[in-house]
């Protein structure tokens, strides 16, 4: 009896001293994080290549490049360089130089130690107004009256392309070449087609780059500027070219070309045109896309 009762009060003396015992504090409540405000991402930068090919980089800052090659995406970071700007990673190495209006660029694949490119993928180029170092870009150069296009970039599948007239000259042949958008909604186009000739037989004639150029023998320097198109409109540009042979470096007959494709800034699809001609030197230049098939001739 005396056992029991000296249980219970027990029991009640830990009953009492829990009583009195504050709770475990419970965890705070979980804070909301607060966004991070996020710069806008770099805008990707085109190549035209020797192959017909276009290569797409952007750069976020001054020590990475996203690649982007044949739909794959690569990430690049500097790399020590004689001249010019290079990096590597991913296996790839990418070099760039501006030289004169021109900035070029070699994509090459690295050895197997990663250290040096030992084969070279792609030769490209694209124009620049002046010896901007390679880094982050600014965004795309207004349109006249200070507005930047609202439509989506032009994708082949809404574009039909078309003779427009021509010029010659010198040695020198320009043709002018339409760009319809043949869709029903408006769209955009700024800056160079990536343009691949091709023969009779619809080979591509991979002996014949084709540089993108601001101005041609005829007209001085067309600023690339975007040019929005509404269902039915046309832009147009100059595919420029020579007929006479570069005996110099062994040239004696120039190729002879049937068909012109052409992709859009951006995309993938090919828009074609019917065009015999035979360009000698081994290039061709493009202009930027414009509004009018004949641009005003500065004096």
């Amino acid at each position: 009896m005396r056992l029991r009762s000296t249980c219970s009060a027990l029991a009640l003396l830990g009953l009492l001293t829990a009583a009195c015992t504050p709770e475990a504090e419970a965890p705070p409540p979980p804070v909301e994080a607060t966004p991070v405000p996020t710069a806008p991402p770099a805008p990707a930068i085109g190549y035209a290549c020797e192959s017909g090919m276009t290569v797409e980089v952007q750069y976020p800052d001054t020590a990475t490049a996203q690649l982007k090659y044949k739909n794959q995406t690569y990430p690049l970071r500097t790399a020590p360089s004689a001249s010019g700007a290079r990096y590597a990673g991913s296996g790839l190495e990418w070099i760039t130089a501006t030289r004169e209006g021109q900035e070029s660029a070699i994509l090459s694949r690295l050895g197997p130690n990663e250290d040096v490119g030992v084969a070279v993928l792609e030769r490209c180029s694209r124009p620049v107004s002046t010896t901007t170092p390679t880094g982050p870009q600014p965004l795309p150069t207004p349109a006249p009256g200070g507005v930047l296009p609202v439509a989506l970039p032009c994708k082949g599948p809404q574009l039909k392309l078309s003779a427009e007239g021509g010029d010659a000259g010198a040695g020198n042949r320009v043709a002018i070449l339409g760009v319809q958008n043949v869709g029903t909604q408006a769209c955009s186009l700024t800056g160079y087609p990536t343009v691949t000739l091709q023969d009779a037989q619809g080979r591509n004639l991979t002996t014949i780059r084709a540089d993108q150029n601001p101005g041609n023998y005829f007209r001085s320097n067309q600023v690339p500027t975007p040019v929005e198109l509404a269902p039915q409109a046309k832009a147009f540009v100059d595919l420029g070219w020579n007929v006479v042979p570069n005996e110099g470096n062994g040239e004696t007959a120039c190729p002879q070309a049937a068909r012109v494709r052409m992709t859009m800034p951006g995309d993938t699809s090919v828009v074609t045109l019917a065009q015999a001609f035979t360009p000698c030197g081994g290039r061709v230049r493009i202009s930027p896309f414009r509004t009018v098939a004949e641009p005003v001739v500065a004096p």
